[in-house]
This record gives structure tokens, sequence and C-alpha cells, in this order.
């Protein structure tokens, strides 16, 4: 009876929920958040200190009702909010104009070591996809 049930869970995906990323919340400013993130394909996004930013082929959580599962590049804004919900640590949003459309993303904050990172689930958590993990410069 189990064995069924584990792969009629696999099939749907509800098996491969992917692990967050190592390294515990962390609150950013919004001087040390403004910075230049790169993902692992190389997309960037750039936070700047005006709270404009300009992103490059970068990934997000992207925008699953229209199926685009793909990075995007293009300016808009960003803020940062710190202790959301009693939690620690600080979650990014962005907002920013495609030429195809809008994208509207959030990122959690991380420090693994000396390494900060921002990541979020692409499309549904338990669909098994890849993360999106953008990491700051060293320093």
């Amino acid at each position: 009876m189990l064995i069924p049930l584990v792969f009629a869970l696999a099939g749907c995906g509800r098996l491969a929920v992917p692990p967050v990323p190592k390294g515990e919340p962390v609150e950013l400013s919004m001087s040390r958040a403004a910075v230049t993130w790169t993902d692992r394909w190389g997309g960037t996004l750039e936070l700047k200190p005006d709270g404009t930013i300009t992103a490059t082929h970068v990934c997000s959580d992207y925008d699953i009702i229209d199926g685009t599962d793909e990075p995007r590049s293009g300016s808009g804004t960003w803020r940062n909010e710190s202790g959301l919900a009693g939690q620690a640590g600080t979650v990014i949003y962005v907002d920013f104009e495609t030429g195809q459309g809008e994208v509207t993303s959030s990122y959690d904050a991380l420090r693994n070591g000396r390494t900060l990172k921002l990541w979020t689930y692409v499309g549904d958590e338990d669909e098994g996809s890849p993360l999106c993990i953008l990491a700051a410069p060293a320093g």
C-alpha cells in the first residue's frame, strides 16, 4: 500500500521539494544589500542604493501563470523588509518591467559563513525545480 502512494506522490512532484540553501537568515541594511548579485548561470541583479534595479537574465520565482520559466531582464525598483511575521532575516522585493510584462519577485537573505545569498523557489516549491540562488560579491 505504501509503495503505490510513494510513486503517486513522486509523480505529482510532492517528494521533490528542493532543500533550502545552507545558511542562516540574515538582516541586510539597504546599503549592504545594494550590490550586484549573481546567479549560477551568470545572470545579475544590481540593487542600487537609490532603490532602483537593473536585472540582466536573472533567475527569479518566474511568472508561473503565463508559463514563462526563463531568466528575465529589465529595470525597476526594490525594497527590503526585515523581521516579517516575527521571523529573523531580510526579504528583498523586486519589481521590474521586462518589455514582455512586469516581474514581481521576492528573495530571502542568508549568510553561509562569509557568503551572502538571496534565494527563492522557482515556481511551486513542490515541483522540484532548481532554486534560484544569487550570491553577493566577496567582501
